[in-house]
């Protein structure tokens, strides 16, 4: 007696706080999908004669320096600033050099594959960094997948697939075939260079998992590093803005910092997933991410929907459901 007395009444504080808990990460959940769909549609809403104003580069650096601020402020608000008269050593913080390394390679492999693919082939081969993630999550992390999630990622595989074949205008491409040749083309190198690209974004994904939850460090701390090497490594590589015709913040309009804002939350809060949760969120992030893209091209850009838009909306549900039932 004694001992249900104990259980009961903490039984709803403790299922209340579950609750509390889904809805929080329903609701980050929804923020990134919502921020990762807007980015191309925002994109396009910035351009002038088909143009991008902006340097992407300058954009980058200023994305990785405000993540490396607010990182910066979170965890003087939680320490207080004695916290930064000890400086780290230098094997605390090597490990979080790797990341920026991993995604400022694979910045420059999606513009060195324009020449050896279409856009549009990109994009359905991409999908296979989806594969490469799982992979490499239950190699590195020891995560055992069960036989039916591994299906649920099959199927989101495939949904990307659909959705970017949906979002295809066939008629042109047909008709560009007849009069220029075709317009959807891969090569070889072109194949080898998505396979790479797809194998260092799943190494960059399960690798800053690894390392944020490996290390009991303050979330805040951990992005930190991450950031400093973030902003050293793409200033470096943003050099070309200085010999080019734009100037750092030239083009930069409402919608680029809107643009920019976005991409800092949404780091910011993929950190928190990864810290947290799991990089495989990350995957439905992204795959979900996809349709509000459709969604939203058709609203502001009035690009129109396919038939097939709805079997890659039912596929993710499908991922969804067997991925995380019980």
């Amino acid at each position: 007696m004694i001992v249900i007395q104990n259980v009961m009444p903490s039984s709803p504080a403790r299922m209340r706080r579950q609750w509390v808990k889904r809805i929080l990460w329903g609701v980050l959940f929804g923020l990134m999908v919502l921020i990762y769909g807007s980015h191309a549609p925002l994109i396009t809403l910035t351009k002038i004669d088909d143009e991008v104003p902006f340097n992407p580069s300058s954009c980058v650096v200023m994305i990785e320096l405000a993540k490396l601020l607010i990182s910066l402020f979170a965890f003087v608000l939680r320490t207080g600033t004695s916290s930064l008269n000890h400086p780290p050593t230098l094997v605390l913080v090597a490990p979080y050099a790797v990341p920026a390394i991993l995604y400022a390679l694979n910045n420059n492999l999606v513009v060195l594959m324009q020449g050896y693919m279409d856009p549009s082939s990109f994009q359905v081969l991409s999908n296979l960094k989806i594969a490469s993630t799982a992979l490499l999550y239950s190699l590195f992390l020891g995560k055992r997948l069960r036989p039916v999630q591994w299906l649920a990622l099959g199927l989101l595989m495939c949904a990307g697939v659909f959705q970017t074949y949906s979002s295809l205008d066939l008629g042109d491409t047909q008709r560009a075939e007849a009069e220029e040749g075709p317009r959807l083309h891969i090569t070889t190198w072109g194949l080898f260079l998505v396979l790479v690209y797809c194998f260092i974004s799943g190494l960059a994904a399960v690798y800053t998992e690894m390392v944020l939850k490996s290390q009991r460090l303050p979330l805040s701390l951990q992005n930190l590093y991450l950031y400093v090497f973030g902003v050293v490594i793409n200033g470096f590589s943003s050099f070309s803005f200085i010999i080019s015709e734009k100037s750092f913040l030239e083009g930069y309009s409402g919608v680029v910092w809107v643009i920019i804002a976005g991409q800092v939350a949404n780091g910011l809060l993929m950190s928190v997933v990864l810290k947290h949760g799991s990089g495989i969120t990350r995957l439905f992030v992204i795959s979900c991410s996809m349709l509000v893209n459709a969604l939203l091209s058709w609203a502001i850009l009035g690009l129109q929907l396919t038939p097939i838009f709805f079997l890659p909306v039912f596929m993710i549900g499908l991922a969804a459901y067997l991925y995380y039932r019980q």
